[in-house]
Parts: structure tokens; C-alpha cells; sequence
């Protein structure tokens, strides 16, 4: 039987939020090792949730998957993330991506250079987390005598450990080299990317990691893995292709790595518009999305067959596979993949 050492879900987008509280609480019962909340498009920000799930809880890992390294300066970041640390008793993890555009140039944006800026946001954001009085000079950003001001709070450290969220193979080998300076935990793998791509990662993550001294194993690698499950296979494919038709036309880093003919998903994203689309949109565009495009980046079908192709993905590099349920039987998916988890 296939078994995983951990397994963590990923919250976003319920109709209700108590929902999303809800399956924290259910997965903590059930034994899951993480929460992860989204944050990549404008729907709920994490942190509101995120301290919502502190107090809701009492064990579970908490992190953002991912926030990203614009919109928060980083005294702010390392200040919530204190402030979070303390809420939820020493259980945030701070997950942080590059995002994406047309949605950040949209609000005034400009990520020029994004490996730079994940490199000295993290290395600072690390740096205030470890209550050192920062003055840095860097390229996209610069901080003077700057500390986090604990006074009459707890003083000690903030033990958040810090992974980047990472898609393209250059951001893999900055976060593995990252992780070997002691700056970052590791990796948050992206979705909607077929396994083997996990490779290519897995391989800059350690060519990155081994120039600073360290090894593969440094780097922890949960991944974000969308799951549709229904006994009806032919409807658990169905039910992904609205979101996987949605991403491939608008995120131009998941058209990259998804692995589709780049004619087929340029033909997407002209048929998808531009963002936000519209309901009418994804279903339009959506015609042109199989069936193979979406099993090859989804885990779609029975349980028996969602397991197994998570499994794939762990086989090719994930630690903890951080399931998104795609349907409503979010419950029905904590089930299954806590009967997985190794004793």
C-alpha cells in the first residue's frame, strides 16, 4: 500500500470561510501534519485565516502556500509572522512566491528581477525573524537599523522556517542554495505540474543546496498537489478541468512547466482572455483542454488511482504531498490520505 510520512491540505477559495476552518480542524483530527492557505489571486488574504487558525487549533502546522515577496515590505512580513508564531505556540512555516503577472503589474508592480528580490526579501525577512538589527543594501530592496521591537512581548527567536515557492528550475537552485546558508527550510513545489517535473526541481534544488555545503536531503520539498476525487472517474476528470483551463491561460509560469504543446496553451490563452476572466471565459476556453492535458497535471480519478498518482509525485522528489481537494468531498479526501499516512 502506498504510504506518506506526511501529508498536509491546502485551503482556498469555499464558498463559506468557515469552511476553510472547518477542514483545518478536521484534518488536525484526522492527523494531518499541515494547513496551507492560499493567497495568489485577490480572493481571502492568508494571514486574516491563518490567525483564525491558530485559535481553532492546536497542533497542526500553519503556513501561507504561497504569500508573495511584493506587497508586504519586510518588516511587516517578519512582524506578522512573529505575531503568528506566538498565536498558533511556535507552528507557522512562511511560505513565499514570486507571483505572477498581468495580476501584479495591474497594481503598480514591477517585478523586475524576481530572483534577486526572493533572495534578499528572504535573507532579510530571516534575518528580523532572528531579532538581529538589520541595515541592508540589496538590489530590489534596502532596510536601516531595523529590528523587530519586542519590548514587552516574548523576546525570544521566531523559529518560521521559510520556503520559497518555486516553479522554474533557476528558482529551485536559488532556493537550495538558500537552504544550504541556513536562510530557508525549503521548497513549496508547485501544482498543476505533471511529476516528472518534479525532477528537473529536485536536481537544481540540489546543485543549488551542494554549492553551499549541503546536501539534498537539507531540503525539505512538500508540494501543493490538486486532487479530484469521485468513484466516477470520468466525473472526477470533469470537475479539474475548470481550474486547470483557468491557470494554464493565465499563469504564464503553470503554461511553462505543465507540460502542454506551447501552441495548445498559447491557443488557451487567447481563448481565456484577460484576467479575471469570467465563467463564460473558462468554459469556453476549456473546450480545448482533454482529457490528458488534465490528468497529467491533476490527480484525478478513484481514490485508489489519486493515491497512486500522488505517489508519483513523491516519487520524483515531494516530502509531503499538501493536497487541494477540487470537489466539496474535501473530507472524504483528509479520509483517505490519513489511512495512507505511515504509523
Amino acid at each position: 500500500m502506498t504510504t506518506f510520512d506526511r501529508v498536509g491540505i491546502w485551503n482556498w477559495e469555499r464558498p463559506d470561510i468557515a469552511e476553510e476552518l472547518h477542514y483545518a480542524q478536521y484534518a488536525e483530527e484526522q492527523g494531518l501534519d499541515s494547513v496551507w492557505q492560499g493567497e495568489s489571486r485577490l480572493v481571502r488574504d492568508a494571514m486574516t485565516v491563518m490567525g483564525a487558525y491558530t485559535q481553532v487549533t492546536d497542533e497542526i502546522d500553519i503556513a501561507p502556500g504561497v504569500t508573495n515577496c511584493y506587497t508586504r515590505n519586510v518588516a511587516l512580513m517578519a512582524q506578522t509572522f512573529s505575531t503568528l508564531d506566538e498565536l498558533s505556540g511556535g507552528r507557522m512555516k512562511l511560505g513565499i512566491g514570486a507571483w505572477w503577472d498581468p495580476l501584479a503589474s495591474n497594481v503598480g508592480i514591477e517585478r523586475e528581477n524576481p530572483l534577486r528580490r526572493m533572495w534578499e526579501y528572504c535573507t532579510v525577512t530571516k534575518r528580523l525573524l532572528d531579532l538581529e538589527n538589520v541595515t541592508y543594501e540589496g538590489d530590489t530592496l534596502a532596510v536601516e537599523n531595523i529590528e523587530l521591537d519586542l519590548v514587552r512581548s516574548n523576546a525570544d527567536a521566531r523559529d518560521v522556517p521559510i520556503y520559497v515557492g518555486a516553479t522554474g528550475p533557476t528558482m529551485h537552485k536559488l532556493t537550495g542554495e538558500l537552504v544550504g546558508l541556513g536562510v530557508c527550510g525549503g521548497v513549496f513545489m508547485n501544482y498543476l505540474i505533471p511529476p516528472e517535473h518534479n525532477e528537473l526541481g529536485v536536481e537544481k534544488l540540489e546543485e543549488g543546496v551542494e554549492k553551499q555545503g549541503g546536501t539534498l536531503g537539507d531540503v525539505d520539498r512538500p508540494q501543493l498537489i490538486a486532487v479530484s476525487m469521485d468513484e466516477d472517474y470520468d466525473a472526477a476528470v470533469e470537475n479539474a478541468r475548470h481550474l486547470v483551463t483557468q491557470y494554464i491561460g493565465q499563469q504564464p509560469h503553470i503554461r511553462t512547466a505543465c507540460g502542454i504543446d506551447p501552441e495548445r496553451g498559447e491557443e488557451i490563452k487567447e481563448e481565456l482572455g484577460s484576467w479575471p476572466a469570467k465563467e463564460a471565459d473558462i468554459e469556453r476556453a476549456s473546450r480545448l483542454v482533454d482529457d490528458e492535458i488534465v490528468t497529467n497535471v491533476v490527480a484525478a480519478g478513484t481514490p485508489e488511482d489519486v493515491v497512486e498518482r500522488v505517489g508519483e509525485y513523491c516519487e520524483a522528489g515531494c516530502t509531503e504531498p499538501v493536497v487541494y481537494s477540487l470537489g466539496d468531498n474535501v473530507e472524504d479526501v483528509i479520509d483517505v490520505f490519513a489511512e495512507h499516512k505511515a504509523s
